[in-house]
């Protein structure tokens, strides 16, 4: 069973999130602090518990990863239709975004060039009965590449954490 250092976990999540998610200029009223934490589950008397491992030193194939992303709003009066685009790293898989709140998420499964509410669906060319024909087929949320979330009003001073959890290669 492969497992990840933690420079390779710093490089997969951080590295994939940096190239995507263009840093604020630093002029930006905008602050975008990325962080991950290793997802553990713990069974006590028959009730799962969750925790939280932020900066794990190391994860195996199979895990589960949370990613996230506080947006602070450092401008001083409110902010409309906040964009935060939140790549999904490479040798992970997509499970599910983290409750947001107001915030609308959309999807992408081309690497951000288009966005959609899932479920999404992609047109695909099949050979039925010696002719081509093209279907339209859902996308499975493994294969999402992106979620960018708008966030319609951040108020001056405010944050939101926004996220999801990838289950690692």
């Amino acid at each position: 069973m492969t497992r990840y250092s933690r420079t390779a976990l710093l490089v997969l999540l951080t590295g994939t999130a940096a190239a995507q998610m263009a840093p604020a200029p630093a002029a930006s009223p905008l602050k975008l602090v990325l962080t991950q934490a290793l997802v553990q589950t713990t069974t006590q008397g028959g009730k799962s518990t969750e925790t939280l491992l932020l900066q794990p030193t190391g994860v195996v194939p199979g895990a589960v990863l949370e990613q996230a992303v506080t947006a602070t709003n450092t401008l001083g009066k409110p902010m409309g239709n906040v964009a935060v685009n939140l790549p999904v790293p490479a040798g992970t898989r997509y499970l599910a975004a983290l409750g947001s709140g107001a915030a609308k998420a959309v999807f992408s499964f081309d690497k951000g060039k288009t966005y959609g509410a899932a479920p999404l669906y992609r047109t695909v060319t099949v050979t039925e009965n010696g002719k081509s024909v093209q279907k339209e087929v859902e996308v499975a949320p493994a294969e999402y590449t992106n979620v960018r979330w708008t966030v319609p009003q951040l108020a001056a001073g405010s944050s939101l954490k926004l996220g999801f959890r990838v289950r690692v290669n």
